[in-house]
C-alpha cells in the first residue's frame, strides 16, 4: 500500500477539530486510565534522559507525561498534519516547548528516514490499519528499550463493536476501517526484533502491552 493510500483514510477521521477535541478532553481529565498504566510501566523500565518516539501520537499527551516524568526529547510521527497545532499547544501548556517535535510521515514508506528511540509509543494506532502487525514490527525495530503498544481485545465484543463501526463509516461513504489484530500475531512480531513483554493490561476493549528490549548477558 502505498503512502498516499494510507494517508488518505486517514485524513477523513482525523480533521483540526478531532484534534481540538483530543486536547479538551485531556486538559479536563488527563490520560484515561489505560494511558496511565502504559506511563507506569514505561516509568519502572526507565524514562530519565530519554528519547521518545510517538508514532500516530496525535496531539501528544502520553508522550508528554514521560517528558515531564524524565524523558528528554519527544518526536511524534503521523500520518497526517491535522493534530501539529494542537500538539505544540499542549507542549507549550505542559513547558515542554523546544523538547517536542512533529513530523508527517509514513513509516512503513519511509521507516529508514525515523531515528530510532528509547521508548516507543504505538497507542491505539495499529488498529487503525490492515497493516496494523508490520507497523508494529517496524516500531519494534526503532525501539532501543521500551515498546508501549495498545490495541483492541481479541474478544467478541470488540470485535463486534468494530464491525458495527465500520458499517457506519462505509454508510457514510468513508474509506477509513478500524481493525481487530490478534494479540498473538502482534506480540510474535515484535518479539521477533528482540523485545519481551514486562507488563499488560486492559480495560473493557482496549489492551496495552509494555515490552523491553533484551540486554546482553554480562560476559557472554
Amino acid at each position: 500500500m502505498t503512502s498516499c493510500c494510507r494517508a488518505r483514510p486517514a485524513e477523513e477521521m482525523f480533521r483540526p477539530e478531532a484534534a481540538r477535541q483530543s486536547l479538551e478532553t485531556y486538559r479536563r481529565k488527563g490520560l484515561g486510565s489505560l494511558s496511565r498504566g502504559m506511563l507506569q510501566a514505561a516509568i519502572t523500565q526507565g524514562v530519565d534522559g530519554a528519547r521518545v518516539l510517538d508514532i500516530g501520537g496525535g496531539i501528544g499527551a502520553l508522550q508528554s507525561e514521560l517528558l515531564r516524568a524524565g524523558a528528554e526529547h519527544g518526536e511524534i510521527i503521523e500520518l497526517v498534519g491535522s493534530y501539529r497545532e494542537c500538539a505544540h499547544e499542549l507542549a507549550r501548556e505542559n513547558g515542554l516547548e523546544g523538547r517536542v517535535s512533529y513530523r508527517v510521515a509514513d513509516l512503513l514508506g519511509s521507516a529508514e528516514a525515523v531515528d530510532d528511540a528509547d521508548v516507543v509509543i504505538l497507542n491505539r494506532v495499529v488498529c487503525c490499519s490492515p497493516d496494523g502487525i508490520e507497523l508494529a514490527g517496524a516500531a519494534a525495530r526503532l525501539t532501543r528499550r521500551t515498546l508501549l503498544m495498545s490495541f483492541p481485545r481479541d474478544v467478541f465484543w470488540a470485535r463486534a463493536a468494530v464491525r458495527l463501526l465500520n458499517t457506519g463509516l462505509w454508510a457514510m461513504r468513508r474509506s477509513f476501517r478500524t481493525f481487530v489484530h490478534p494479540a498473538a500475531s502482534l506480540l510474535a512480531v515484535v518479539e521477533a526484533e528482540g523485545l519481551r513483554p514486562v507488563n499488560r493490561g486492559n480495560d473493557t476493549f482496549w489492551e496495552f502491552v509494555a515490552l523491553s528490549r533484551e540486554r546482553a548477558t554480562p560476559g557472554a
